[in-house]
């Protein structure tokens, strides 16, 4: 993958970019950086692998639907990430165009990626990168979406047999918002980390 490319597509589209080799390095830097904010985390395979919750809890306040604090759930959690000044999630698939793809089930990750902070990352491995918009998205819908109903015990037949979106009307259902980002939104810092290894589904 031609990274100089990739960068040239999403600082065309108005983002920051930045590269990491590895996830750990990605982890250390970031770690560093944001220091003494709130910060919201979206519901994040990726990051999760990171390890980076525990790393900015220790100096930041931090809420994660993932990480939910003793009396609250998913949702609680997930609302309290929507008012941070920093908000971290990953994508569902990229584009080597520099788009952005997410699937979401409750809306709070792709809500929280398009307003009220002042920086937002979206953070992801090379796994994530198709050629074409259209790619990005059958990812999103086809390989992403299946794993994380998967992981998230949901009944559906994508999550059961996990080869593909069924397009299914299951009370289950993740797939019931598609966002594509396709330039930085206005007036808001925003900034596309790659990593060059396969993290998060």
């Amino acid at each position: 993958m031609d990274i100089e490319k990739l960068r040239q597509a999403f600082e065309h589209k108005g983002y920051r970019f930045r590269y990491f080799s590895t996830a750990a390095e990605c982890c250390a830097r970031l770690d560093c950086e944001i220091d003494g904010k709130t910060v919201g985390f979206g519901d994040s395979q990726t990051l999760f692998d990171m390890g980076l919750y525990e790393k900015l809890a220790l100096h930041n306040t931090v809420y994660s639907p993932m990480h939910p604090q003793d009396g609250e759930d998913f949702y609680s959690a997930a609302k309290k990430c929507i008012d941070t000044q920093v908000y971290l999630v990953s994508v569902n698939g990229a584009a080597e165009t520099g788009e952005m793809v997410n699937i979401d089930g409750f809306g709070n990750r792709v809500s929280s990626s398009l307003y009220c902070h002042d920086k937002i990352y979206f953070v992801f491995g090379v796994n994530k990168i198709m050629p074409t918009l259209q790619e990005a998205i059958d990812r999103a819908r086809n390989i992403a979406a299946p794993k994380n109903a998967k992981r998230l015990g949901k009944k559906t037949p994508c999550a059961v047999k996990g080869d593909r979106c069924y397009n299914c009307s299951s009370p289950d259902r993740i797939c019931n918002a598609l966002m594509v980002h396709l330039h930085k939104q206005s007036r808001i810092d925003v900034e596309v980390i790659v990593i060059g290894e396969s993290v998060g589904l």
